[in-house]
């Protein structure tokens, strides 16, 4: 007879064991061990290949703590210098989190474009690369599990939502418990209104939350991260002195206050304490016994925010440093990046022009008259704005050390798409000035505004060479690159590409507004960045230079925006000229000569002509010979004036001949 056995349950041990499965805490999420564990960098991503290393990051082991669900706050702020390892932990948090304790991300970058590169240069690849991830992360599922903007693990558990800040559709109708905004910096307002106040509320469900806020300042008042560093803990990292073991931290003006120009190798900082040197092979010792102290303890619980900068880094060293800003030192443009990218620190904008008085009295007492180039201006650049009855234009004189001379500004009346007024424009294209040797000099690049009447503008371009002429237009966002080639445009009706794209760049028209703001205020000729004016300009010159100012702006959503605000009372091309004659300098390679190519121009063009005598009263500013004025054209009647629209230019009196 066959004996049949039957398991029978126990069902007070089946409880017993779903009770406890219910009352055993969650494992530990430990993103400082997961990383050790996981992240393994290649040659191509870091200059330290191999497996994550703590002694190299030492500064991000508490960064990595306050993510973790064991600190109660719930947002963590990291405002860092550029190139510092900060996407570094945004991944570990990202992929961490959706490995130890899996849930539903958002990550935020300031465009949809930032995003999708991200995911496809970034992402990807690290998803591929982790053991612990590459067989729960579909590769090209048609079940709609993988796309560019969305990644969700085979079992369901968890998701990676990847968003654009300029995207209002993209925040909205998701909830999740954790996020990541990258650039903070870097993001605008989009159609729904402010998208960071649009991104904390998806995580607005969840009681206990982690927000990551990451990003490199940019400019102040209105820099995002700045404004969540200082409204969180404040946390500075504090190393010992090597010498007496004193406790401070590495500031930018204590490098800055020991710096031998001419021995940028040998930067270094000096204890506040003993006043012993603190020198870069220090470094990686005193790291290692740095330590996080907030300077604001009582949000700590809530918000805890962390400031980081190269100098702690071993990603970069102390001679380039000090290199960088020799380079930058005198260009306010130029010293904004480099407080940004390398100190780490908002950039504080000059949106006030010195009174425009102030910069008259300054020209009233120059050493040469307009129409003349004065010793030291090298590279002659011009920039033109059109208006609807008339087109300004302006010509700048560029020389070492970022000085530049204003030359001469004028007014040519008529529409660009007038022939008249086109003739005119290439007579001035083809015009040369005099210098201070008596040397004629033509122009060596010029822009034109092309973001109104672009059509009429590239009629009129097309027909000059590329080398010499470009069109641009200004951006006055903080966050654009200086110059950046427009993009391949499409006719909207045609879809032709627009031919002219090839020749139309972008500016930073902000961030060069306030580089000016802050040069014109420079009173002695020596100064890098130093702007000189000639006399015989007119008043309204200077009212029009010195026309804008950065102001805040309320939007109805209660943002505060910060924009050029123009008085309505004053033009302002004489500042919009002055601009595009920086960007052509700036296409041209202004910021970039070498110093051999520098001493050719001057070799050049800042020699006597042969056979001729110097005035001594003069000197260097100005030639005996008078220049030569190319003949008027014609006299002709002015455009008649529409009833809502008076032309301006009649009451400018400044040159409007060719």
């Amino acid at each position: 007879m066959t004996s049949i056995i039957v398991n029978v349950a126990n069902a007070v041990r089946i409880g017993r064991e779903v009770l406890a499965d219910i009352w055993s805490p969650p494992p530990e999420v430990d993103y400082l061990r997961w990383a050790e564990d996981n992240i393994v960098f290649s040659k191509r991503e870091s200059p330290f290949p191999g497996r994550y290393n703590r002694d190299l990051f030492p500064y991000f082991d508490e960064i990595l703590r306050a993510l973790s669900p064991a600190d109660p706050c719930r947002i963590v702020t990291v405002a860092k210098s550029a190139q510092l390892g900060g996407t570094v932990v945004a991944n570990i948090f990202t992929l961490g989190s959706i490995d130890m304790d899996p849930g539903d991300i958002l990550y935020v970058h300031p465009t949809e474009n930032n995003a999708q590169r991200w995911s496809k240069m970034k992402l990807v690849p690290m998803l591929r690369g982790t053991t612990a991830l590459a067989k729960v992360f579909p590769q090209k599922n048609r079940d709609g599990l993988d796309s560019v903007l969305y990644k969700e693990r085979l079992d369901g558990r968890g998701a990676i939502q990847i968003s654009g800040a300029n995207s209002a559709a993209s925040l909205s109708q998701v909830s999740m418990a954790r996020q990541v905004q990258d650039d903070l910096s870097k993001w605008e307002t989009n159609s729904a209104g402010d998208p960071e106040k649009q991104a904390d509320s998806r995580s607005r469900g969840y009681e206990f939350a982690k927000i990551l806020k990451i990003s490199t300042p940019l400019v102040m008042p209105g820099c995002r991260i700045t404004r969540n560093f200082e409204d969180g803990s404040q946390e500075h990292f504090y190393v010992p002195c090597p010498h007496c073991e004193h406790m401070q931290t590495l500031e930018w003006e204590n490098m800055l206050s020991n710096l031998d120009e001419a021995r940028p190798e040998d930067a270094h900082f000096t204890c506040i304490e003993c006043g012993c040197t603190i020198e870069e092979h220090h470094r990686a010792e005193i790291a290692r016994k740095g330590e996080w102290r907030a300077h604001n303890p009582s949000a700590k619980r809530h918000h805890r925010s962390f400031h980081l900068w190269s100098v702690i880094s071993a990603l970069q060293s102390w001679e380039r440093i000090a290199r960088e800003w020799l380079s930058a030192k005198g260009d306010p443009a130029s010293e904004q990046t480099f407080l940004n990218d390398t100190v780490g620190r908002a950039y504080v904008a000059a949106g006030e022009a010195p009174p425009w008085e102030a910069l008259r009295d300054r020209g009233a007492e120059s050493s040469y008259p307009v129409g003349r180039i004065p010793a030291g201006g090298i590279v002659l650049t011009m920039g033109i704005d059109c208006q609807g009855d008339r087109v300004e234009w302006q010509v700048v004189a560029f020389g070492r050390d970022f000085r530049r001379y204003v030359v001469e500004f004028g007014v040519i009346p008529g529409h660009i798409s007038d022939k008249t007024c086109q003739e005119r424009l290439d007579g001035m294209l083809k015009q040369q000035w005099v210098n201070s040797y008596g040397r004629k000099i033509g122009l060596d690049k010029v822009a034109i505004d092309g973001n109104a009447y672009t059509e009429e503008v590239w009629e009129w371009a097309k027909k000059h060479p590329s080398f010499l002429l470009v069109m641009v237009r200004g951006s006055n966002t903080d966050s654009a690159p200086l110059t950046q080639r427009v993009k391949k445009e499409r006719n909207t009706k045609t879809g032709k590409l627009l031919r002219y794209s090839k020749r139309f760049y972008n500016f930073n028209a902000s961030v060069l507004k306030m580089a000016l703001y802050r040069n014109v205020a420079k009173t002695d000729p020596l100064d890098r960045g130093y702007v000189a004016f000639p006399r015989g300009l007119e008043d309204e010159y200077y009212r029009e230079l010195t026309a804008e100012r950065r102001v805040p702006k309320k939007r109805k959503d209660g943002f505060v925006e910060y924009k050029w605000h123009k008085d309505d009372t004053v033009d302002n091309e004489a500042l919009d000229t002055m601009n595009q004659a920086e960007v052509a300098a700036i296409l041209y390679g202004i910021r970039s000569l070498p110093d051999a190519i520098w001493d050719r121009l001057e070799a050049e063009r800042e020699v006597p002509v042969p056979d001729q005598q110097l005035d001594f009263e003069d000197g260097l500013f100005a030639s005996t010979a008078p220049p030569q004025k190319p003949a008027q054209p014609p006299a002709e009647a002015e455009p008649e004036a529409t009833p809502t629209a008076k032309p301006r230019h009649q009451r400018k009196r400044w040159r409007s001949y060719t």
